[in-house]
């Protein structure tokens, strides 16, 4: 695997984040709970079972990276280098190279009918803190801070390439939430 800048790859990670953020702000917040919990018509999951699916995985990272992170000395290390597994899980949910559907884990998968309102704010929330997280990120060495993985806490992956997953996988449900949309509500 190739070393790549820190500092390139946490900046392109805070863009998508802030554009997940606008995005959810923009076209679900102060939507009504019907709208939300709308089943997709092609019988996928409805807008808030997308967002709340990705809660359920920021429920799970987001404080060990916290922690982690809060933890770790500063450190001047530039680069980055992506483990094998990392790159795999990343490629595997980003929505460019990973176009297969995946079954979604026990824990992980969303009920049918939720507080819509409550889902929405909690998204917001947990990439408020991503992006604060990223930031953080700055001045720790990524290769040093690992994370056990949700569904395998015995496999433990660098934060560099934690980062790079959570926010793929998000940016694929991010796109399948958006697709639930009629053309006439993006006006």
């Amino acid at each position: 695997m190739e070393t790549i800048n820190k500092k390139d790859l946490l900046q392109k990670l805070d863009d998508v984040v802030e554009q997940h953020i606008s995005d959810a702000v923009a076209l679900f917040q102060n939507r009504n709970d019907e709208f939300l919990n709308k089943p997709s018509a092609t019988g996928g999951w409805s807008i808030a079972q997308c967002l709340d699916h990705l809660n359920s995985y920021g429920h799970y990272y987001l404080p060990r990276m916290r922690d982690k992170l809060r933890a770790a000395p500063p450190a001047d290390a530039e680069g980055f280098t992506s483990t094998w597994i990392g790159a795999y899980f990343t490629k595997m949910m980003d929505p460019e190279t990973g176009k297969r559907k995946y079954k979604a884990f026990k824990g992980h998968i969303p009920q049918s009918r939720l507080d819509s309102a409550s889902v929405v704010r909690e998204f917001i929330r947990q990439q408020e803190e991503l992006l604060y997280l990223l930031r953080d990120g700055m001045g720790k060495d990524l290769d040093a801070i690992r994370i056990p993985i949700s569904i395998l806490p015995f496999i433990r992956m660098k934060i560099g390439d934690v980062f790079q997953f959570i926010i793929a996988h998000n940016e694929r449900h991010m796109q399948q939430a958006k697709r639930n949309l009629v053309p006439e509500s993006i006006c």
